[in-house]
């Protein structure tokens, strides 16, 4: 997984940095193929705004943008959005996949055929 944290107009301290990294690590329990998270913060006129950029293999990337006076607090909302989002694709995937109920078999009901005449 490539990951990238840009910041414009704002200096990082080593805090935040380790913080988003931890974050995007856990992004993995998704068991998502991600291949690049691009992480902006920008300075802005009425606070900071956080966007995470997430390229998911075989999937639309997902985008999520968030903005707040405190910078803390601007990480750690889209840091949430991003889990809430990756959480609904996962569950998304993951259905997608799975035995509709018409063709499952309930134990003990035996099948009786009929001849048309």
């Amino acid at each position: 997984m490539n990951v990238q944290i840009r910041a414009k107009e704002i200096t990082l301290n080593p805090h935040l940095n380790g913080h988003i990294e931890t974050a995007i690590e856990n992004f993995k329990r998704y068991h998502l193929d991600i291949t690049t998270v691009n992480v902006l913060i920008a300075k802005e006129k009425q606070g900071v705004s956080v966007e995470f950029d997430i390229h998911i293999a075989h999937a639309q990337p997902v985008v999520i943008s968030d903005s707040d006076h405190n910078l803390d607090a601007a990480i750690d909302l889209a840091i949430d959005r991003a889990n809430k989002a990756l959480g609904r694709l996962h569950d998304k995937m993951k259905d997608h996949h799975a035995t509709p109920l018409r063709d499952m078999e309930v134990p003990g009901e035996e099948v009786i055929e009929t001849e048309a005449e």
